[in-house]
C-alpha cells in the first residue's frame, strides 16, 4: 500500500557535544604553538563558536525568498541563493547556441605531487590527452581536478546527507545543506562543481581505481550531484529542511527533474590490478541515469596500465603505452564529435521521449 501521511522517524541523532568537548574540537585547528600568543582571542572566537553552536545557527545571513518562490517570505540563506542564480545563468548559457561548445574534464585521482604522494597522477597526465583532443575540435575545456582536495587548504567537498532518502523534495537543487555555519561545515567546493557541470556540454572523467572503486573525491563529488537528478529548486518549498512537508509533497507526485540530463560523457577507467571493469560500469551507469548520453564504446573505456608491475614505474610503463595514450585522444574526441551532434540536434536519444513508469 502507499505512504498516505507523512511519517517521520526520529530517534538516530545523538545529543549535542558538552562544552568540553566542544573545548577540545575546536581548538584542534590552533594546536601549534605559534597560535600561543593568541590564546585569549581564541577563547573568545570559541565563545561565539559555542553559542552558535548550541543555537544551531545553519545560515547566519538570510534573504526573503521573493517572488518566484513557493513561500516569497521564506527566509534563503544569501549563499543558496546566490548559488542558485550562478546555476540559472550558467544553464540559459549552456542552452544558447551562439555560446561555444565547452567539455569538463574531470581528473579523478587524490594524488597530486603537492601533498603526500610527492608525484603527480597518471590520470592528470591523461586528462591532459583528453583535453587536448577537445580543443583540436575547437571547442572549450573546464579541467577540473578533484586532487586539490588532497592538497589545497581547508578545501572540501563535505558529505551528503541523504536528504533524497527522507523525500526527493527535500534535497535541493543545488543543495542546501551546507554551508552550515553552526557545525563549521563550511568552504564546500560544490557550489563551483555544480556550475561547472550545468555550464558544459559534455564531461570526460578519468579515474584511477582505489580497492576496486572509485577514488573518494571522486565518490564525494557523485554523491553530491544526487540533487541533479530529481532535486528541489525551491527550498521555500520545504521551509528549509521540513522532513514532513517534503515527504507530503512527494507523496502528492513529484516529476523527479534530470537538471543535466543531455549532455554528452565518456569515461576513462584505468588500474593495475583488478576493478576497473566494475568502476567503469557504475559510473556510466550512474551518468545513464541521470540522463547525460555516453559518446559510443570509444568514449566509455576501462584499461590495465602495467598489470600487476610495480606502482614505482607506472608513469614509464604509461610513457611506452602508445595505445592508452590514444585511447584517451579518442575518448576527447568522441565526446566533441557527440557534443556537436547534440547541439546541432543529430545526437540519437532513441527512448527520450518515452513515459517512465517507474519515475525516480
Amino acid at each position: 500500500m502507499p505512504q498516505t501521511k507523512a511519517d517521520v522517524r526520529k530517534g538516530q541523532a545523538p545529543a549535542k557535544l558538552e562544552r568540553n568537548e566542544f573545548h577540545l574540537k575546536f581548538t584542534a585547528s590552533f594546536y601549534d604553538p605559534r597560535f600561543d600568543p593568541l590564546r585569549g582571542q581564541i577563547a573568545q572566537l570559541e565563545d561565539v563558536a559555542w553559542q552558535n553552536y548550541c543555537d544551531s545557527r545553519k545560515a547566519p545571513v538570510t534573504v526573503k525568498a521573493g517572488p518566484g518562490f513557493a513561500d516569497p517570505d521564506y527566509d534563503l540563506a544569501v549563499e543558496w541563493k546566490a548559488a542558485s542564480e550562478r546555476l540559472a545563468a550558467a544553464e540559459r548559457r549552456q542552452k544558447d547556441p551562439a555560446t561555444p561548445s565547452r567539455v569538463l574534464v574531470i581528473v579523478a585521482a587524490s594524488r597530486n605531487d603537492g601533498s603526500c604522494p610527492g608525484e603527480m597522477s597518471k590520470s592528470f597526465r591523461m586528462a591532459h590527452w583528453a583535453k587536448e583532443a577537445v580543443e583540436e575540435q575547437h571547442m572549450e575545456v573546464d579541467l577540473l581536478d578533484l586532487s586539490l582536495l588532497t592538497s589545497t587548504y581547508d578545501h572540501h567537498i563535505h558529505p551528503c546527507k541523504g536528504c533524497v532518502s527522507t523525500a526527493m523534495p527535500l534535497c535541493h537543487w543545488p543543495c542546501s545543506c551546507y554551508p552550515n555555519h553552526s557545525l563549521n561545515q563550511v568552504n564546500d567546493w560544490m557550489n563551483e562543481i555544480y556550475e561547472r557541470w550545468v555550464a558544459a556540454h559534455g564531461v570526460i572523467i578519468i579515474a584511477p581505481t582505489y580497492w576496486y572503486q572509485s577514488p573518494s573525491p571522486l565518490k564525494l563529488m557523485i554523491d553530491r550531484l544526487v540533487c541533479a537528478d530529481g532535486g528541489n529548486p525551491d527550498p521555500s518549498s520545504t521551509h528549509g529542511k521540513e522532513a514532513a512537508e517534503a515527504k507530503e509533497i512527494e507523496l502528492k507526485g513529484w516529476d523527479y527533474p534530470k537538471h543535466l540530463a543531455g549532455r554528452a560523457y565518456g569515461v576513462f577507467v584505468h588500474g593495475d590490478v583488478a576493478g576497473t571493469e566494475a568502476q567503469r560500469r557504475n559510473l556510466s551507469d550512474w551518468l545513464d541515469w541521470m540522463g547525460l548520453v555516453g559518446a559510443g564504446p570509444q568514449a566509455v573505456i576501462d584499461r590495465y596500465i602495467g598489470y600487476y608491475e610495480s606502482y614505482a614505474e607506472s608513469h614509464a610503463t604509461l610513457d611506452k603505452d602508445a595505445a592508452v595514450q590514444k585511447e584517451v585522444r579518442n575518448c576527447g574526441t568522441a565526446v566533441a564529435i557527440a557534443v556537436r551532434q547534440s547541439r546541432d540536434g543529430r545526437l540519437s536519444q532513441p527512448s527520450a521521449d518515452l513515459p517512465k513508469p517507474r519515475p525516480k
